[in-house]
């Protein structure tokens, strides 16, 4: 797409937008990179393709929600700090509110049967949105053999051999490095330097000062929220215990949700038993189908946690302190890491040495996405395991959203909705 065709927002129109998105953002991060990129790239253009992918490539490489990285760092282009911030926080705001509530609804209520049939409609659409994702992305990126290959490696890695996300991203980076020296041309992605008529933003400049100023104010954010957990609830307090553990989880969340979630349930569990296991199942299911990235399940964590260790405070107001306490530290780093390295990874555009491992990345992130759409799929639809045999309703739902989305090119928007009504009108 070319510069001149672009046509950046005010900030109004922005906010409005990063809104929006905060609350139609489901289909997990290949789903909610997908609308990314149909939205800021291709219908409203406020984002040119390589700028786009080459931000990509920085956010796949970094422990902590990469669609929600994404959009911070599309807001900071937009934006500056200020647009980064917006863009971040309301991605992840609603998704908060909406688990906080759920959250309520599951220790006072139990279970609500029309919400749970919402939901089981919306999990196959999830599948045909992340299937779709995988099918776009890859018409893109993967224009030679090369590419084709490494993605092909990285889905069965995954699938077959079940090796960890980041020993894939490392495997990718260096296959790059390797290509950049011997197969210059394959490599060369989509990320052309920046020139007259793609400069870099004045903003978007890298500097050592800045650069330091950042990590000084995140780890500043960091101390001043821990020091008033523990003057409030003392350094064993539940609060206060939750902030370190997933501060800590924050910074080991390569791979996605997926995989961290076994960690952090055994911690969440086992270790500090906030939850029983049989809840955190559940708060599994209210993180996979709401908006918001997934590991927005460490909300519902916070907050059944403090509920049950209310101490002084009504449980209620305990559950939402446990909520937000989860909630700031795991996406705290998150922000620092944009912040501070996204000028960076802007001033590598063009540099062979830098952008051939990202090209690399992003196709074997083409594997990494088929995966994620074939493991959901197993799940979906065959909730008892593959010898119970199929449920053909999720199998129908998820046809049908595939068609809506292949074919007939709808929104994911009204596909994710029309799934969950005929979800509420198959089960009920």
């Amino acid at each position: 797409m070319e510069l001149s065709r672009l046509s950046p927002p005010d900030t109004a129109t922005a906010l409005r937008f990063w809104l929006k998105l905060g609350f139609i953002s489901f289909g997990g991060p290949a789903g909610q990179i997908a609308i990314l990129h149909q939205e800021l790239v291709e219908r409203r253009r406020w984002i040119s393709e390589a700028r786009f992918l080459h931000a990509l490539n920085y956010c796949m490489l970094l422990p902590g929600p990469e669609a929600q990285q994404l959009a911070t760092y599309m807001g900071w282009l937009l934006h500056r700090t200020a647009g980064g911030l917006a863009a971040g926080l309301l991605f992840i705001l609603p998704s908060f509110f909406i688990l906080a509530a759920l959250s309520w609804l599951y220790v006072t209520y139990g279970e609500v049967p029309a919400v749970a049939a919402f939901f089981f409609g919306m999990k196959p659409a999830v599948v045909a949105i992340v299937a779709f994702a995988a099918w776009r992305i890859g018409t893109r990126v993967l224009k030679h053999a090369v590419l084709v290959s490494i993605a092909v490696l990285a889905f069965a890695a995954l699938f077959f051999l079940a090796i960890p996300f980041p020993l894939i991203v490392l495997g990718a980076g260096v296959l790059g490095l390797a290509g950049a020296r011997w197969a210059a041309p394959q490599f060369a992605g989509d990320t052309p330097p920046p020139d007259s008529e793609d400069p870099i933003p004045a903003h978007a400049r890298f500097s050592w000062r800045r650069l330091l100023r950042t990590l000084a104010i995140g780890v500043a954010l960091w101390m001043a929220a821990m020091a008033i957990l523990v003057a409030l609830t003392g350094s064993q307090g539940t609060l206060t215990q939750m902030g370190l553990f997933f501060s800590k989880a924050a910074l080991v969340t390569f791979g996605g949700a997926y995989a961290v979630l076994p960690y952090v349930n055994q911690a969440v569990v086992e270790q500090y038993q906030w939850i029983t296991a049989p809840q955190m199942i559940d708060g599994l299911a209210l993180g996979e189908t709401t908006p918001g990235p997934l590991i927005m399940v460490v909300t519902f964590v916070g907050y059944v946690g403090a509920w049950s260790d209310a101490g002084a405070l009504a449980p209620a107001w305990a559950g939402i302190a446990g909520a937000a306490v989860a909630t700031f530290f795991t996406f705290l780093p998150s922000f620092i890491f944009i912040f501070a390295g996204a000028p960076l990874v802007e001033a590598s555009r063009g540099r062979s040495w830098l952008s051939a491992p990202l090209t690399a990345i992003t196709a074997a992130v083409v594997g990494v996405i088929a995966n994620l759409a074939v493991f959901f799929a197993l799940h979906v639809f065959w909730p008892a395991g593959v010898a119970a045999g199929p449920d053909w309703k999720s199998v129908l739902i998820a046809g049908a959203a595939a068609i809506a989305l292949f074919a007939f090119r709808l929104g994911v928007v009204p596909v994710i909705l029309g799934c969950g009504v005929a979800g509420v009108f198959v089960s009920l």
